[in-house]
């Protein structure tokens, strides 16, 4: 009886391995005709949006941090000038003016290879040709 039992067991469990393993098709059918293209409704134009106002300069943002680094840098406090300048530098990373003052900073501290190694990012955000000599005089 065990026996008949384990038996019938098995053969259901290689139904049910076969059934899983079974892929299914769909009858074969016409395809369905392409959808017809439908012209869309007319829509009204959008409202004009109301011109947006001005936004201020970050430069407006920054330049007093780079002031009081300068002033900071002027009387050899380095660590309090590079604090200012990476708190500008985080309102606009893509300012070649800051990494100059960092690398201008970096280069009264004694440290030339960093000073090197700011110079060297700040030139892919020079935007005039002063700007990327300044630069360009810490990569040499």
């Amino acid at each position: 009886m065990l026996q008949t039992l384990i038996n019938r067991g098995g053969v259901l469990c290689l139904l049910l391995v076969m059934a899983g393993c079974s892929t299914y098709s769909q009858p074969e059918s016409e395809p369905a005709p392409p959808p017809q293209p439908t012209a869309p409704a007319p829509q009204a134009p959008a409202p004009p949006q109301p011109p947006r106002p001005p936004q201020p300069p970050t430069t407006s943002a920054w330049k007093p941090l780079v002031e009081k680094a300068q002033q900071a840098r002027a009387r050899g406090d380095y660590e309090q000038a590079l604090a200012l300048l990476e708190r500008a530098q985080r309102i606009d990373p893509e300012s070649a003016e800051i990494y100059l003052q960092l690398a201008q900073t970096h280069k009264a501290r004694g440290d030339i290879s960093q000073a090197r190694a700011v110079a060297e990012r700040g030139m892919l955000f020079c935007t005039s040709s002063s700007q990327c000599d300044a630069l360009r005089a810490f990569t040499r």
